[in-house]
């Protein structure tokens, strides 16, 4: 017979790992990343996407006045320091895995709208804390098991 204690733990440890196991799953392959910042007058900005090749990126930046600077890897997209007025659309692809530099500034008298969908390479630092979260929900279980256990005469 099993006892409280041993149910409980076998329920939290079971629902610890159920909710590492779904992050995990979740953490695995390129991220997609919906954008939507504001940014203030004479404020800048700067984003750095890491991404797998063949992966499509976009952004919209609406403002008064705006620079913008972007490096992406091999012969991808280019934009030296450039300034512009009004709207800017832009869409690129990443040719080979790299990461994409972005540098916004905000040169006009009213706010700058950044909105885009930006595709990422997964963190590995996630991966390896998804399984640090499964790993605690089986000491979890196991501690527990231990309270079925007959103890020994003496205890």
């Amino acid at each position: 017979m099993l006892s409280k204690r041993t149910i409980i733990g076998l329920v939290v440890g079971s629902i610890i790992i159920a909710i590492g196991g779904l992050s995990l799953i979740q953490h695995l392959g390129p991220i997609t990343v919906n954008e939507n910042y504001v940014l203030s007058v004479g404020d800048s900005t700067f984003y750095t996407i890491p991404a797998p090749a063949s992966t499509p990126q976009s952004m919209k930046i609406v403002g008064e006045a705006f620079d913008l600077k972007l490096e992406s890897p091999a012969d991808g997209l280019q934009i030296p320091k450039t300034s512009y007025k009004k709207e800017l659309d832009i869409n690129w692809v990443h040719l080979e895995d790299g990461e994409t530099k972005i540098q916004i500034q905000n040169t006009g008298n009213s706010e700058l709208e950044i909105s885009g969908v930006l595709i990422r390479s997964s963190d590995p630092l996630w991966f390896t804390f998804d399984i640090m979260v499964i790993t605690s929900g089986m000491v979890i279980i196991g501690f527990s098991m231990g309270f079925t256990l007959r103890k020994p005469k003496g205890f």
